[in-house]
C-alpha cells in the first residue's frame, strides 16, 4: 500500500525529515575537536582547583605558624613573662593613646584661642 505524491513513491508511517547523509569524514573531524576542546577545558579546570588548593594550604600553614606564637606566648606568660611582641603592642597602644590625645588637647586649645579673639 504505497502512495505516490508528487511523483514520488511514499511508504506509510515513515514521517518527519530524513537525517541528510553526513559526510563521515566531516562527522568525525567534528567529534574529534569536540572531545579536544572538553580536554582544554578539563585542563583548565584541573588548574583552577590546583591553584584554590595551593593558596588554601598556603592559609592553612600561616594560621599554623600564628597559632604557634600565641601558644608560645600563652606558655611565657603563664611562666611569668611577658613576650617582647605584646610590650611592643601594649606600648604601641599606648603612644598612639597619648598621641590622639594630645592632638584632641591642642585642637580643643586652638578653638578655646580661636573664640576668645573678637
Amino acid at each position: 500500500s504505497f502512495q505516490v505524491v508528487g511523483g514520488k513513491v511514499k511508504k506509510p508511517g515513515k514521517r518527519g525529515r530524513k537525517p541528510a547523509k553526513i559526510d563521515l569524514k566531516a562527522k568525525l573531524e567534528r567529534s574529534r575537536q569536540s572531545a579536544r576542546e572538553c580536554r582544554a577545558r578539563k585542563k583548565l579546570r584541573y588548574q583552577y582547583l590546583e591553584e584554590l588548593v595551593s593558596s588554601r594550604e598556603r592559609a592553612i600553614c600561616a594560621l599554623r605558624e600564628e597559632l604557634e606564637m600565641y601558644k608560645q606566648w600563652c606558655m611565657a606568660m603563664d611562666q611569668g613573662k611577658i613576650p617582647s611582641e605584646i610590650k611592643a603592642l601594649l606600648t604601641g597602644e599606648e603612644q598612639g593613646k597619648a598621641q590622639q590625645n594630645s592632638i584632641k588637647l591642642a585642637k580643643a586649645g586652638k578653638t578655646e584661642a580661636n573664640s576668645s579673639n573678637p
